[in-house]
């Protein structure tokens, strides 16, 4: 069985899918299989997947219902062990990545990176996502695993199902968290920059989505707790660093009355 799937989506991007392809096609890891669903598009596209098509192992043209509607066509024809998404814009950080990653026996369910976000020239954020070597709920409540930088044993959507189609943006961040918190996958965090990730892509959108999705799978109730939990959590912190300005303060007064007192004594005497 071949060790990776590379899916890519793409619709109308062919300058960002070029720069996408071209970061997969020069890995020096060689264990893997390319998989590219392209949503009929009408630019040229379809002129630069035949450019790398001896090096893709797997592509279609089609109209599709959305963003996960392309992903779960491309799970359906993997085969690799893990799957990982980098979808058109995407592009993997330089050409060892992979063999840096894989060089050592992955056994987990999902390994996950960071992805770095260039906004300019001037500016690249990175973002770690939910990087905590135990996670819960709460983390997918106000993070996520990056897909970018994920590796997911593709078992998990035999036994999580695939993406839920009827989300526009937010099924990736349903379904890691179903996987985790529901289904006990494995999950192991490395402090390693996997891919760069457009930051004024659709990935930014989505929050109200993404709590409607999170209730639907945990309930409404639930994710009230951790909100008012957090809520709870910040008040604390606050109190904590009031706290701390007074110490400092009655530190600063103990002293002085300290000083005064050591005055008076050797007047007295």
């Amino acid at each position: 069985m071949l060790k990776l799937t590379i899916i890519t989506i793409n619709l109308d991007n062919a300058e960002g899918l070029r720069k996408t392809i071209e970061s997969v096609v020069s890995q020096t890891f060689t264990d893997y299989e390319y998989i590219v669903i392209d949503g009929a598009s009408t630019d040229n596209s379809i002129d630069v997947i035949k450019q790398y098509e001896d090096q893709i192992t797997y592509w279609v043209s089609e109209p599709d219902t959305g963003i996960y509607n392309a992903m779960n066509k491309g799970i359906l024809k993997a085969s690799g062990e893990y799957l990982q998404f980098l979808n058109s814009g995407d592009w993997l950080v330089d050409n060892s990545i992979l063999t840096n990653i894989f060089i050592s026996n992955v056994n987990v369910d999902i390994l996950y990176g960071n992805v770095l976000l260039p906004y300019d020239e001037n500016r690249i954020d990175i973002r770690k996502g939910c990087n905590r070597e135990k996670l819960t709920l709460k983390d997918f409540v106000f993070d996520t695993i990056c897909h970018q930088a994920a590796f997911i044993r593709r078992n998990l959507f035999e036994n999580n199902g695939l993406y839920d189609e009827s989300y526009k943006m937010s099924s990736d961040i349903l379904f890691f968290a179903k996987a985790i918190v529901n289904g006990r996958a494995t999950y192991k965090y490395i402090d390693i920059s996997v891919s760069y990730f457009d930051p004024y892509g659709m990935g930014n959108e989505g929050q109200e989505e993404k709590r409607i999705a999170l209730e639907n799978l945990f309930s409404k109730e639930i994710l009230d707790d951790y909100n008012y939990i957090t809520e709870l959590e910040v008040r604390i912190n606050r109190l904590n660093l009031e706290l701390n300005r007074y110490k400092h303060r009655f530190r600063l007064i103990d002293s002085f009355i300290s000083r005064v007192k050591r005055a008076i004594y050797h007047f007295k005497i």
